[in-house]
């Protein structure tokens, strides 16, 4: 018998909570899970749970709102196959950074050869006649001249998606804004200005090299690290664009995924200086709650119904009896319509308490996990 509706939304499940000691960040962030930063991904160890809990042994996982790539991580790490999806092209080059099995002597000789070529690099204090309008706003001289110079390295090595990441991750760190405020900066800031995360003044930052140089580095490391925690065997997919029609292949031993929620982050933007430096595929129109929809009635439907058709997409793929969990915070009450137009039942819901957020949503925070089956 299916648990009562008090029971599903009166629990809170210790197991899927931690506290900062219990969970710090450094675990949050292990291997390959810092490779750059990310806004609104869950943490690795909700999705380990979530599969001990509901995936087979050796099955295959779908997350169709892929993000930054943690259930794939994660699948791979317990030996399970994956495949991710995304409308955002910077999130399915990180995914495949992340995910793909590196030649790891390869990739060590690539990055050691361009932190080689960084080091000694000296910008001359000029910006590069080829730099566009927003990197000559977003960065200081130095800074712009180093990152073009980085950029010009991505196409002479093999590991060129590596170095394209580990680009991104220094333009972000090396743009002009203040320390607090790194997430969405509204305008460059280009005098000292005081900092409230410091409680000092502070200078906006004016070279990228130091960062291209630890990144290089760091992310050289946790390659290595996670070629030796993830399944031998176990492979990831990345597909690339609307989960509402992709075929996402299949069949699917389950799904693990944590929907995007309406108006509150816009994954493009979130992203903007790697759009710029790489010049990636930009589909932000397709993109799903983009804030700049707002959050009236009729971006709520669309919203309702674009979530409705990828989770339906997913069922589709899905082998008999296997499980959809849905991690969300369902504050307006979208997801029994959500579920109902999809095709899923509602078999168990989880509540966690979430004890540490990120960025400017910090405090108390709870999440719900839908543990949902075909209809």
């Amino acid at each position: 018998m299916a648990a009562t509706q008090e029971a599903l939304y009166g629990r809170i499940d210790l197991a899927l909570s931690w506290s900062e000691a219990d969970l710090p960040e450094r675990e949050r962030t292990k291997h390959v899970h810092r490779l750059h930063p990310y806004l609104g991904k869950f943490v690795p160890q909700l999705v380990e749970a979530l599969l001990d809990r509901y995936v087979v042994p050796g099955g295959h996982v779908l997350d169709p709102f892929a993000g930054s790539g943690t259930t794939l991580v994660q699948s791979l790490e317990s030996g399970r196959d994956a495949t991710g999806a995304d409308v955002a092209g910077f999130n399915c080059l990180l995914m495949r950074v992340k995910t793909r099995r590196h030649n790891l002597d390869a990739v060590r000789r690539d990055l050691l050869w361009a932190h080689g070529r960084t080091e000694a690099f000296e910008a001359d204090g000029r910006v590069p006649a080829d730099a566009t309008s927003y990197v000559r706003a977003w960065y200081a001289p130095r800074a712009a001249a180093e990152l073009l110079h980085f950029r010009a390295l991505v196409d002479e090595v093999a590991s060129s998606d590596v170095l394209r990441v580990i680009l991104a991750r220094a333009a972000r760190s090396a743009r002009r804004t203040t320390h607090f405020d790194l997430d969405f900066p509204r305008e460059p800031q280009v005098d000292p200005y005081w900092c409230h995360k410091h409680r000092r003044t502070c200078r906006p930052v004016a070279e990228a090299r130091r960062f291209l140089l630890r990144y290089t580095l760091d992310t050289l490391d946790r390659l290595e690290t996670f070629a030796a925690a993830r399944g031998q065997d176990a492979h990831a997919s990345v597909r690339h664009g609307d989960a509402r029609e992709l075929d996402l292949g299949g069949p699917f031993d389950g799904v693990v995924t944590s929907p995007p929620y309406p108006g509150l982050i816009d994954y493009h933007e979130q992203h903007r200086y790697a759009y710029e430096l790489l010049g990636l595929d930009e589909r932000r129109e397709s993109e799903l709650g983009r804030p700049a929809r707002g959050v009236g009635r009729q971006a709520i439907e669309a919203y309702v119904e674009g979530v409705s058709a990828v989770l339906a997409n997913a069922r589709e793929r899905l082998a008999p009896g296997a499980p959809v969990c849905i991690v969300v915070n369902d504050r307006r009450d979208l997801y029994p319509d959500i579920l109902r137009r999809a095709g899923l039942r509602l078999d168990d819901r989880l509540e966690r308490h979430v004890n540490r957020r990120t960025g400017r949503r910090a405090g108390e925070y709870f999440e719900s996990i839908l543990v949902c089956s075909a209809s």
